[in-house]
């Protein structure tokens, strides 16, 4: 497995190597030395380690070493984190002594771990808080991998602003030629969300995954002088000073520099997001001279915590708290408050949700496809962390800790690639499209309860949020049947998509067929709203479960749309056999009433009794 980022930790326990066996023969990588790097620091798990820095520094210059190891070690925390969550081993560990406590293991422990770090700070304000990794850098490190034999690319990077079209997007070509190798890509989806069309690393060939909530949460209760007991969340160490009330005052966004002390100091302050960094609004509380915080969410559409590890006590609540508090504040003449000690809470209802930053699609480069694929846990993960690194990574934070909760689309990615690494074992005959059909065909809709899945701000989470649904690997080794697709039907949906030549040796036809024809597990077609349309497309299975098999199909119509599979049931004689099947997507005469929404959503699904082979369906109303 190789992780693409910003370094690695190697002390750190999640990467022992004991009881581990010799590397296997085909590796052909290197631990390549630097600062503060040496090749004892690769071992039995981390088996190669590489740096590369040609690109950045033909842009800024030197690197500058205060913020970063000019080698493959990691200053930032970000690489060691995701790192560990793909593949760490069992440890005993907690943050900061008090939350989430237990054992902390990757989702394939026992994986090896190939580090290739291409990320590095952006010089100038806040270097620690903005990285960036250059096209060339990130595709020397993508060849050098597939070169060196890994398995998987485990990629927690994206675009900022406007994704590129695939022809122009380094993660997307050079993940293209390592799928020619056998190799699966993962890749985040982004943390723009929840505004539309924010989703990142677009192409089909790459499993992009959105973050989701787990069933834990960190109740810090918030007791009012008028009685009220709001729960908010924490996870900031407490003062047992505390637990006396203190007086409660509201300050707005407090942005740097903006508080008065005479207003603010021995105060419980109120503050909201909305400008600036949430770590930053502590620090200008506890600047102030402030006792603690209470961070209330402004966003007049999120009622999500805004939950980070604050500087000073704090607890996090929603916007509806906030405004509950606001009013308790300005209608009391002497308004007090106790803040409550944080306890961890596991079993949390409702679990999992779509985080509310992670990237929504549509698809801004080929809406014929749909991304985000599929949603895997990506909040508040517990994982190793550089030792030099602050868990807020501000400068004003100097608390060091060896795991950290941090939250990202960036912490769902090593998720499913662990998952993928756990079929590659499994199933080491799987190509990648096969790999990535078993984990997109058995996702789930709904929660623990069985219930459809919302978003933190409580709104229903649509296949534009979470794709075909939340990873289940122990499904995703089963699927039943799966949807394969080779290197060359790449290059033919390349052809349609963006009219040009990727790989010399393969030509395009003059007519190529359909972006919606390639044999994708979802199925993402465009139509006009003037209620004439139909369009068909096929998909061709292949039988991976019991021998023989007989499906069946059922169907969920996207509202203004009629959906028929043909033929409607597929009889299997033996493993490895395909069938053909052709989805025709009619408009009703009542589409006319959906032309104001931008798409709709259905589903198909292949039933043998035992196996679910669902597809979402979505129909882009243009």
């Amino acid at each position: 497995m190789k992780n693409v980022h910003a370094g690695i930790w190697p002390e750190s326990k999640s990467f022992s190597d004991e009881g581990m066996g010799p590397v296997c023969k085909r590796w052909k990588g290197v631990c390549e030395e630097g600062e503060a790097f040496n090749s004892s620091n690769c071992n039995r798990k981390i088996i190669g380690a590489r740096y590369y820095l040609k690109g950045y520094e033909s842009y800024y210059g030197e690197l500058n070493v205060s913020y970063a190891y000019r080698s493959p070690r990691d200053h930032d925390g970000h690489g060691t984190h995701t790192s560990s969550i793909a593949a760490g081993r069992p440890v005993s560990a907690s943050f900061l002594g008090s939350f989430a406590g237990g054992t902390a293991h990757g989702g394939a422990s026992l994986a090896r771990l190939a580090i290739y770090k291409v990320c590095w700070p952006i010089p100038g304000p806040n270097p620690n808080l903005q990285n960036t990794c250059f096209d060339a850098d990130m595709l020397a490190a993508i060849d050098d991998a597939v070169a060196d034999g890994v398995d998987i690319l485990s990629i927690s990077i994206g675009a900022t602003g406007k994704p590129p079209r695939y022809a122009a997007d380094p993660i997307a070509l050079g993940t293209l030629h390592a799928l020619k190798r056998g190799v699966v890509a993962i890749c985040s989806a982004g943390n723009s969300g929840p505004e539309a069309a924010t989703v990142v690393n677009l192409a089909p060939w790459v499993i992009t995954v959105a973050a989701s909530s787990i069933d834990r949460e960190f109740d810090a209760p918030v007791v009012l002088g008028n009685g009220a007991v709001i729960m908010g969340q924490s996870i900031s160490q407490y003062n047992e000073k505390m637990r006396k009330a203190y007086p409660l005052v509201y300050a707005g966004q407090c942005l740097p520099n903006s508080l008065a002390r005479e207003k603010v100091e021995g105060k419980v302050v109120l503050c909201l997001t909305g400008t600036g960094y949430w770590v930053a609004k502590g620090a200008e509380v506890k600047r102030a001279g402030g006792a603690a915080m209470i961070i209330g969410n402004g966003e007049a559409k999120d009622n999500s915590f805004p939950l980070v590890a604050y500087v000073l006590p704090a607890s996090a609540v929603s916007r509806r708290q906030a405004l509950q508090i606001r009013k308790y504040i300005s209608s009391d003449r002497n308004p007090t408050v106790v803040l409550g000690r944080s306890r961890t809470v596991v079993g949390v209802t409702g679990a999992p949700a779509l985080a509310p930053f992670s990237s929504r699609g549509p698809n801004s480069v080929e809406p014929n496809i749909l991304k985000p694929d599929i949603t895997a846990p990506g909040l508040l993960i517990l994982a190793a962390w550089s030792e030099v690194s602050s868990p807020t990574k501000f400068d004003d934070d100097h608390r060091i800790v060896k795991y950290n909760l941090y939250s990202g689309t960036s912490m769902a990615c090593p998720h499913a690639s662990a998952t993928a690494a756990l079929l590659k074992s499994v199933h080491p005959q799987w190509t990648s499209a096969a790999i990535r059909s078993a984990i997109i065909t058995t996702a789930t809709v709904n929660n623990v309860h069985g219930e459809p899945m919302v978003d933190e701000a409580g709104g229903m989470a649509g296949p534009m949020a979470v794709g075909s649904g939340h990873l289940r690997p122990n499904h995703a080794v089963n699927p039943g049947l799966i949807y394969d697709a080779t290197y060359a039907d790449y290059l033919l949906f390349m052809c349609a998509s963006t009219n040009k030549e990727i790989d010399p040796s393969f030509p395009c036809p003059k007519r190529p067929s359909s972006s919606s024809d390639l044999n994708h597990p979802s199925v993402a077609v465009t139509v006009p709203s003037n209620g004439s349309s139909t369009i068909a497309i096929n998909r061709v299975v292949t039988n991976v479960g019991q021998k023989p098999a007989r499906y069946e199909v059922s169907i969920v119509e996207p509202l203004g749309f009629s959906v028929k599979v043909q033929p409607k049931i597929l009889q299997f004689k033996m493993q490895g056999e395909k069938k053909k099947f052709q989805i025709t997507i009619s408009a009703k005469s009542t589409v006319a009433g959906i032309r104001k929404v931008p798409f709709v959503s259905g589903s198909f699904t292949w039933y043998d009794g035992i196996h679910y082979v669902r597809s979402p369906i979505i129909v882009n109303v243009a």
